[in-house]
């Protein structure tokens, strides 16, 4: 099988990568940088230039390809910075950017690939309290809500050439290196842990392990189709997930930050830690798939031992 990936250096992608060749399929990222060493990637993925932006020097990659992985963007993390005007546009316009060069190179294709497996996420549904929500349920209105409706929509064409879309809305992903789990797990070492904010929001997780087998499942099954959430069963309240990471690292969840302190320093971007979903991958196990870490601290253990 030949799979072209975009967004095939991040965390999510390159671990996807990794997998595909690792079982002798044929990999192709596309990179900004294709000279540079990418530590995250074996030797045996190719690597091909592409802008984000535009189908030149790498559209011919589509001919042949089994599957197109589109999870290219820029981060909306804190790592890139708050979330300024500035930098929503260039989050949401690096998305849609991206997308619609593959759509075009899909449509100038003539062998197109069989499924194009698009990148999103549970911020779809915007935030909730504690109500359980699946794939059925309706957009949210907030700026991530938003820019996910439109990196969605952003695909759709490619139904219309008869291409099996699949929509991977997926929700936190925790890693032993990249995500979000080693800085949520920092305090927790210096005996500073404890909830942010009042700790009930919930969070959507899944093991960077599930993450991965999910995709492969959502390229190989020729029935998959349409939206599937990419989160493990089992979703947590903060103050739960702090709990379990004090248990497995023997370390106490006692020391609480304030919303007010997180929103003055990250501003809108708060939501991000002082809200939340609580997410399940209806249908994900409805087309059978089975989770390794359907458990959070089965998952934990796994990551943080």
């Amino acid at each position: 099988m030949k799979v072209l990936i975009t967004g095939g250096t991040g965390l999510i992608g390159s671990a996807l990568a990794r997998s595909l060749s690792k079982d002798g399929h044929e990999v192709a990222v596309l990179t900004r940088d294709p000279a540079q060493k990418h530590p995250t990637l074996p030797a045996s993925v190719r690597l091909v230039r592409w802008d984000g932006k535009s189908g030149e020097g790498w559209s011919s990659e589509v001919e042949g390809a089994d599957a197109i992985v589109n999870l290219a963007g820029e981060t909306i993390g804190p790592e890139g910075g708050l979330w300024t005007d500035e930098r929503k546009r260039r989050i949401k316009q690096s998305r849609l950017d991206a997308t619609q060069a593959v759509v075009d190179a899909i449509r100038r294709a003539t062998q197109k690939p069989r499924v194009l497996v698009q990148g999103s996420a549970i911020g779809y549904y915007g935030t909730h309290a504690d109500e359980s929500i699946v794939e059925g349920a309706p957009p949210g209105t907030d700026f991530l809500a938003a820019l996910t409706r439109e990196w969605e929509a952003a695909s759709e064409p490619v139904e219309a050439m008869g291409v099996r879309r699949v929509l991977a809305r997926t929700g936190i992903v925790l890693a032993k290196k990249g995500g979000s789990l080693n800085l949520m797990a920092l305090p927790f070492k210096f005996f500073m842990g404890g909830p942010l904010g009042n700790g009930k929001q919930y969070a959507s997780w899944i093991h960077i392990d599930d993450e991965v087998s999910a995709l492969r499942h959502l390229i190989e099954d020729n029935q998959a189709h349409g939206p599937f959430n990419l989160t493990a069963p089992n979703p947590v309240t903060n103050r739960e997930m702090g709990n379990v990471i004090g248990k497995v690292l023997s370390r106490p969840n006692l020391l609480p930050t304030p919303g007010f302190m997180l929103k003055l320093v990250l501003g809108e971007m708060s939501t991000l830690v002082l809200e939340g979903q609580r997410v399940l991958p209806k249908a994900l196990q409805t087309s059978g798939y089975d989770f390794r870490f359907p458990n959070l601290e089965g998952a934990l253990r796994d990551l943080l031992k």
